[in-house]
């Protein structure tokens, strides 16, 4: 299924869900539960186009290391940097095949190689492949050596991702350890809305009766308007809001450690969110 068509089904069920819920379970505690639901089938698409767009990238700066390695090696050999790449348009490049068959063609239609490779770095909307890129454009309009230019960058790009690989293994447990976290967290916040906070409400009750034995026989209002308290619902309902607001925040640190970009923060976020949605609205349901 299309990427495209997963965000409108999700859109959909989505809608689906809210309608029936509002129709039928207006004020029951299913309805939280049910908008939590749906609140997952809008989101899982965008979480799932967070995830390719994250395994994009990575294909794409691993293949245009290959490229460029092999770009190099052809202008070594004394072929023009226009011509190597021509030579290369047929070659399995992966995820960055189209986008080097699109530069190939540029190139042999007559198209000036700087401009083909500025189209070329915006088409593939890679930090890592428009820096080097940009290199390689300098190089052969100052016409120097292109050759080590192109092994430069080669060895760039393969110690930037290397960094990355590096960084991410040592960030991994980091990572888990926020999840960890959380989770404790919303268990905090679950024992404190299903434990405590019925206790504080019972021994609220108590007070206000207790209060009853100074009023006088006929002030019934005066009665009424101390036992009317604050519910332990509604005492908790702000700690849904509590939830999702820690998920959020939590899910863009973990991005931040992990892969070096707040951007990719939001599919852990996503993730968390959903995660103390389902479960907060959900206890209220079964427990």
């Amino acid at each position: 299924m299309e990427l495209k068509k997963m965000h409108w089904v999700g859109i959909i069920i989505g809608a689906l869900i809210l309608v029936v819920d509002f129709l039928f379970l207006m004020g029951d505690k299913v309805f939280f539960f049910l908008i939590g639901i749906a609140l997952t089938s809008f989101l899982l698409p965008v979480l799932v186009s967070l995830i390719l767009e994250s395994k994009r990238d990575q294909e794409l700066n691993q293949q245009f290391l290959e490229f460029s390695r092999n770009l190099a090696e052809s202008v070594k050999s004394g072929t023009p940097v226009g011509k190597s790449i021509i030579n290369m348009k047929d070659k399995d490049f992966g995820a960055l095949s189209p986008f080097v068959t699109k530069l190939a063609n540029q190139i042999s239609i007559g198209i000036p190689i700087s401009k083909a490779l500025q189209n070329f770095s915006n088409e593939t909307d890679s930090v890592v492949i428009k820096r080097a890129v940009t290199l390689i454009r300098e190089a052969e309009n100052a016409g120097g050596e292109i050759e080590n230019i192109l092994d430069s960058v080669a060895d760039s790009i393969y110690q930037v991702e290397k960094l990355k690989k590096e960084r991410k293994a040592a960030i991994s447990s980091l990572v888990v350890q926020g999840y960890i976290i959380f989770l404790v967290f919303l268990g905090i916040m679950l024992i404190m809305e299903f434990k405590i906070l019925p206790i504080t409400a019972d021994i609220g009750s108590i007070g206000s009766l207790a209060n009853a034995g100074d009023l006088g026989s006929g002030d019934l209002s005066s009665l009424d308007n101390k036992t009317s308290g604050v519910s332990a619902e509604q005492l908790a309902r702000p700690f849904l809001y509590l939830l999702i607001v820690q998920g959020f925040f939590a899910g863009l640190v973990i991005g931040k450690l992990s892969e070096g970009s707040v951007r990719y923060g939001f599919k852990h976020s996503i993730i968390l969110i959903i995660i103390a949605f389902l479960t907060s609205t959900g206890a209220r349901v079964f427990l």
